[in-house]
Parts: structure tokens; sequence; C-alpha cells
């Protein structure tokens, strides 16, 4: 456990369509509260799960179960290391598009009728302000993680890039996947109830509402990207290694999981 004070609390510049977990920043780690139910161990699976694709290392932030103490409440979530180089600072689409053309991203994607066109738009548009050229590619990425694992909040308030003192950019690594795996136990996903009609439920907020259709217009436009080979073994180790989430949660994740992995045989 880590005990985090006041002076730690970090504005959240990640803004979530649920409202903001707390946050602290303490000693080179930022540490996260769960909101409403489990992210800290969506979090933590998911980047473990990282280890079984195609992505390197780099590509991708780590995140560990941690407990943490705040004015005297006990609060589960999870802990990362700050990946951000000295001078280096992250900058969400929306605040990137707003600073540059003076308009919010969400609001322009959302003006235009096509899909495949949404998604060109913000292909397009950060390529023009940052020069990352294979941005396309990286969305693939991004949207084929997001469908597999169910991540309902990747919005442009929580897609970003890195940029330093001299104005340049680089790619940020994939991060925050705590709206996955229906971690939203208080609100939209009670644990009581059969996770076939949750999932059916679940949808994205990137560029439409329907993560198949989403992950069809990035594959067609930027091809394949990333491949997973993990096992429901390597699920399990996982979820065994972790002591503080109760048997329930852990249970309806590798069920969650498995389903995924079914539907989606040909990324594995």
């Amino acid at each position: 456990m880590v005990e985090v004070f006041e002076q730690n609390v970090q504005l959240n510049h990640i803004q979530s369509s649920k409202g903001n977990q707390l946050k602290w920043f303490n000693h080179g780690n930022w540490y996260k509260a769960d909101y409403t139910g489990y992210e800290g161990l969506a979090e933590y699976v998911i980047s473990k799960l990282f280890v079984y694709s195609d992505l390197k290392q780099e590509e991708y932030v780590n995140y560990d179960v941690e407990t943490m103490r705040y004015k005297n409440k006990i609060y589960r979530g999870c802990k990362s290391l700050d990946f951000l180089p000295d001078g280096w600072q992250l900058i969400t689409l929306e605040r990137l598009f707003k600073n540059v053309c003076g308009q919010s991203l969400n609001k322009c994607i959302y003006s235009i009728e096509n899909y495949e066109s949404r998604l060109r738009f913000i292909v397009d548009q950060t390529t023009r302000i940052t020069g990352l050229r294979d941005f396309g590619n990286y969305m693939s990425k991004l949207l084929t993680i997001d469908a597999i694992f169910l991540n309902e909040d990747r919005h442009t308030h929580n897609i970003a890039v890195l940029m330093d003192e001299k104005g340049v950019y680089q790619y940020c690594p994939f991060f925050d996947h705590g709206a996955a795996l229906l971690s939203d136990t208080t609100m939209d996903y009670p644990l009581n109830v059969n996770i076939e009609d949750l999932m059916s439920s679940v949808r994205a907020k990137t560029f439409c509402r329907d993560f198949d259709e989403q992950l069809d217009i990035a594959e067609k436009l930027y091809g394949k990207q990333i491949h997973f080979n993990f096992k429901r073994k390597d699920i399990e180790n996982i979820l065994e290694k972790e002591k503080e989430y109760p048997e329930e949660e852990k249970r309806r994740v590798l069920d969650v999981i498995m389903w995924q992995k079914q539907k989606y045989q040909y990324l594995f």
C-alpha cells in the first residue's frame, strides 16, 4: 500500500465520459483510484496481455495493481511509471486540434456523416499538425485493442501524442484501458447480470458507436496492425498473481476476454 497526499493530487487531463478518477503523481509514479468498479484490474490485465502481442515494450504503458491510502480512506486502483521524458508533454487530440485550429475535434468529427471519412479526418488532421506519417497505423492498433477489450471510453480527450520543448511530436504509448472489460460495476455493468447481455450493450466512442464497424474501417484504410497470441492459461496466470480484487470480478474479466478472443479469432 502507498500513502498519497493532497499535494500529489493531479487535475486529470484525460477526461472521461463518466467523470474523473482520483489521480496522484508521487516519486515518478502515477496512481489512479478505482471510480466505478474494477478499473485498476482492467488496466493491469490488459497491459500484461500486451506481452503476448507484436507490440514493442515502448509502445504501451505497463500497469500494476496498487492500493492507496488518501485522507484515511483506502482505494484500490493501479500505478504506472511516468513515461514522459524530461521536457516532453502529453497532448490529447482534442486539445491539439483546439490549440491549432480553434475548434473542437470531437464536434468536427461528428459533423461528418460518413464513418470512414471521420477516421480519415482524425488521421489526416493529426498527421498534418504533427508530421506523424504512420498515425493511421497507430489508430488501427488502438481501435483493435479497444475492440478486443471493449474499451468504451476512447474519445478525442483520450487519444494523445507527445511533444517536446521544440515542438517535435512523437507517438504516445497506449494507455488508459480502465473503462474496458465491463469494469463499471456501479452504474452500467452490474456483476449479477449475464455478461453476454452486457457486452452487447457496450458502445464505442471514437468515431461511431459500433466497435466492429470502427475496426472494419480501420483495417480497410490502414490494415491489420496488431495480433495477439495469449491463451486462457496466460490470462489465468495473470489474474492469479493479483491479490486485491475479488474472485467474482476476476472471473468476469476472464470470461469477457475469452469471449472476445473467440469473436476475433483472426487476430490471434
